[in-house]
């Protein structure tokens, strides 16, 4: 079945068509939960409560194309994850007083394969991780997270750069240690 067909029929409640969309964009929106949350149960969670969502609002959506479906699709699920975050993960920003400074370094990335830089951004610190998900990776802008996560435009673009810091200090670690078992 054709995608528009199929979300038609997932609007008029049809299981199967619900299953197989579900099954068609099941695999994405969980690798993109899981960036968001610490363990793989909260992602399922964001992600089950957000196709949820998706096939309840369903009757508000006017198919355009595949890649505007993925959009919205993924909106839903970032949606969901920061609601699920203020509610058991406390979404908070580690504030500037907190926040190890970290030397800036040229980091290689060259032997570090992209599961390996997944799940380095999985354990940066939830404020670190939230908004360098919503920067670096769905591409919004500080004002936009700002609002989001209803703190400053500095605050985020604060967040960001601890990110990053954080981030190089353990691919630094990561390449360290690659090299130190060669």
């Amino acid at each position: 079945m054709e995608l528009p067909q199929l979300l038609k029929a997932c609007a008029k409640h049809q299981l199967m068509a619900q299953k197989q969309l579900f099954d068609l964009y099941a695999r994405q929106m969980y690798i993109l939960c899981r960036r968001y949350m610490r363990s793989n149960e909260t992602a399922e969670e964001a992600m089950m409560n957000g196709f949820y969502k998706f096939f309840t609002s369903l009757h508000k959506f006017t198919y355009a194309s595949e890649a505007a479906t993925t959009a919205w699709i993924k909106k839903m699920m970032v949606n969901e994850c920061l609601a699920l975050l203020r509610k058991k993960e406390h979404l908070m920003m580690v504030s500037e007083v907190e926040a190890e400074e970290i030397a800036d370094h040229p980091v290689v990335l060259d032997d570090l394969q992209a599961e390996e830089i997944y799940l380095l951004v999985t354990r940066l610190p939830i404020g670190y991780r939230t908004v360098f998900n919503l920067y670096a990776i769905e591409g919004l802008g500080h004002k936009e997270i700002a609002t989001l996560l209803n703190i400053t435009e500095g605050t985020s673009k604060s967040q960001l750069s601890k990110a990053r810091q954080w981030l190089q200090k353990m691919i630094l670690e990561q390449n360290k240690e690659t090299h130190a078992g060669r």
